[in-house]
């Protein structure tokens, strides 16, 4: 047994969470989207919302070779490529650990996937196989077969398959057990369910993982998502990694098989999972909320960590094989069938001048060929992601970012209502009045002054300086009246005394 109770410096146990939905292995992909059990479960399962699920960037692998190829220089002590068979190399506990782990949740994988998914920064994959066969020897991995490419194509044997359970949290859900076949000699049968699509589902998952999204424990595989109309929309893909840039998405891998209508009824049955309201939810305050506020009510924000940008959850679809015409066309026949679900809508009472797109409900759908991304540089972390509605290729976060949304919405209406400011200001300044006597406008103060009463003052056409010095000169004239006319009465009194005099001596 390899269960180490003991965790390892550095080492984490991620979680994701669990689903008790039928395991690719038995249900051909084809038939993956169909009418669920009377038993089956009705929603996926919550998250985990611990630190350890994913990096919280990309990184960029170092420059990897084949093992076959010619090495570069190195020093004696390196382990990706030892310089001859004399010096071993042992895999580590937490190495071993990793395998059984990714084996268990994506049942079965090639040295050259794990190597993509777990070990990204080695030169090649020669740990890994290192790794499988170590464990073959211990009974708990085996080859199934060999592929048409030459890879061997390694599960988990019965051993192997009880061990990866108790290595994975609890709440992840463990693939089936690929039980070894004998023909009726006893000797070993190769494998026969692996097919060209899961090869492609899992070099997706190992391709995102090298490339920092997420990591092995973040991805979970044919995940239903099942509607009140008895259907169940399965991804091939799901991605939970609530510390991470992206934190969620949901993948459809497609080999331009299917026709594109099936490939929108998709995004259709999407949108309409992710309307859905959660149990509990008031109907009446979610029908009234609008913006991120309306996230709130639904089921998908119970089961998949907050996205950070505005919409539901993304949708990616990854098309391979064929030529690259055919996939550039089936890309392009989508973006024109699909847009009533990816392009949003105008913002509710929006004015003149307002461009912003709402996205709020809208499902953000970026498309990416895996071709492109195995011959890209930096791989699934450079500029390989187009977002449906876009023409230029992106990284995944750019393809995702909604600069014409809130952001531009906030930054328009700003515009708008400065341009309002601007525009009342100026009628304002036309209707404010002006001085009848000196000809300067009012100031605001004796503006509001002048419009207080209903009944029109005796100053009412001047300006405030012209008013005051008004005010002052009447006030400065009644002054003068007043004194001239107590000088006049004065007079009058002191001519009255001395007639008064004279009469009273005659009359002695």
């Amino acid at each position: 047994m390899l269960t180490d109770p003991v965790r390892r410096p550095g080492e984490t146990e991620d979680t994701v969470p669990a689903d008790l939905t039928p395991d690719p292995a038995h249900d051909h992909h084809a038939a993956r989207d169909r009418r669920p059990s009377e038993n089956g479960s009705q929603f996926p399962q919550a998250p985990s919302t611990g630190p350890s699920i994913a990096p919280s960037k990309a990184t960029l692998p170092a420059r990897r070779v084949s093992a076959g190829q010619p090495r570069r220089s190195r020093g004696r002590d390196a382990f990706d490529n030892p310089p001859s068979s004399t010096q071993a190399w042992k895999p580590t506990g937490v190495r071993r650990r990793e395998v059984l782990r990714a084996l268990g949740i994506f049942q079965r994988a090639t040295p050259d996937q794990l190597w993509r998914m777990l070990r990204p920064t080695d030169q090649h994959d020669r740990m890994t196989r290192d790794t499988l066969n170590a464990l073959k020897e211990s009974g708990l991995t085996r080859v199934e077969t060999r592929l048409k490419s030459g890879h061997q194509l390694w599960v988990l044997t019965e051993k192997g398959h009880k061990e990866a359970k108790l290595l994975l949290p609890k709440n992840v859900r463990i693939s089936a057990l690929c039980k070894q076949k004998y023909d009726t000699k006893g000797r070993p049968i190769p494998g026969e369910g692996y097919d060209e699509h899961a090869a492609a589902v899992t070099s997706t998952a190992a391709v995102l993982t090298g490339a920092g999204y997420g990591t092995p424990l973040s991805w979970q595989t044919e995940i239903a998502h099942r509607l009140p109309y008895g259907y169940a929309q399965y991804a091939d893909l799901t991605m939970r990694a609530p510390d991470a840039e992206v934190p969620a998405m949901l993948l459809e891998v497609d080999r331009v098989h299917e026709p594109v209508d099936d490939l929108t009824a998709k995004l259709r049955r999407y949108t309409d999972w992710f309307e859905l309201l959660a149990p509990k939810a008031d109907a009446v305050r979610a029908q009234a909320a609008g913006g991120a506020a309306v996230h709130d009510f639904r089921l998908w924000s119970r089961i998949y960590p907050a996205t950070g940008r505005e919409g539901y959850v993304p949708v990616a679809f990854v098309f391979t094989g064929k030529t690259a015409a055919q996939r550039d066309s089936r890309m392009r026949r989508l973006e024109q069938t699909a847009r009533a679900y990816f392009a949003g809508e105008p913002y509710p009472g929006r004015g003149a001048g307002i461009t912003a797109v709402d996205y709020h409900q809208a499902v953000p759908v970026v498309v990416t060929e895996l071709e492109r991304i195995t011959a890209a540089p930096a791989g699934a972390a450079g500029a390989v992601w187009r977002r449906l509605g876009r023409k230029e290729w992106q990284t995944l976060p750019e393809a995702l970012d909604n600069p014409d949304g809130d952001r531009l919405y906030a930054a328009q209406r700003k515009e708008a209502r400065d341009r309002r400011a601007e525009r009342e200001a100026a009628e304002r300044e036309a209707k404010r009045p002006v001085c009848a006597r000196c000809g300067a406008r009012f100031s605001d103060e004796r503006w509001q002054e002048t419009t207080r009463s209903s009944w029109p003052g005796e100053w009412d056409g001047l300006c405030g300086a012209c008013a005051k010095e008004s005010i002052a000169r009447a006030e400065a004239e009644r002054v003068a009246q007043r004194q001239a006319e107590d000088a006049a009465a004065g007079a009058a009194a002191e001519a009255e005394v001395p007639r008064a005099r004279g009469l009273f001596r005659r009359r002695g």
